[in-house]
């Protein structure tokens, strides 16, 4: 029985985030997760946690029973 799929709609980091230049991130996750591609999505740093930010997914590898998504922010939100 293979890895069952994840559908994630939001990026949540847990702090997790390696930026790469500029406003593009990467972020690993473990096991397989669908993200949506090329439409803005909320960033949170946990489920729980307020929304701060807003991102594009760019590109979705999957490899060695994890995800790996390369986003870019696109706006921050405060916690005020």
């Amino acid at each position: 029985m293979g890895m069952p799929f994840e559908l994630n709609t939001m990026i949540v980091t847990k702090g997790k985030e390696k930026r790469q230049k500029d406003n593009l991130f990467t972020l690993d996750k473990n096991g397989y997760r669908l993200y949506p591609i090329d439409i803005p999505v909320e960033v949170r740093h946990s489920r729980e946690s307020d929304y701060h930010a807003t991102a594009v997914i760019k590109k979705v590898e999957w490899e060695n029973e994890k995800t790996t998504i390369l986003y870019q922010l696109m706006a921050l939100h405060s916690s005020n």
